[in-house]
């Protein structure tokens, strides 16, 4: 899983997989999911995000990582 910030565009896009997304539905005013071909969801993005969410700050709990990467 992958979250990538864009201060450009002020859009948070979560990559849930590396699968390409071949389908997309926005289920709210900015926020978009997408899909695969297989249907399954593969990412999550928030336009507007800095008016959405606290982006000073990211908690992480309780997820079985075996790797964290900080770019």
């Amino acid at each position: 899983m992958k979250i990538n910030y864009d201060a450009a565009t002020d859009s948070l896009y979560i990559h849930l997989s590396d699968r390409a997304s071949v389908d997309s539905d926005e289920i709210a005013n900015g926020v978009v999911l997408d899909y695969d071909a297989a249907g399954a969801l593969v990412g999550i993005d928030i336009q507007h995000a800095s008016h959405q969410a606290d982006l000073a700050k990211l908690s992480v709990n309780c997820l079985p990582l075996t790797q964290l990467d900080a770019a």
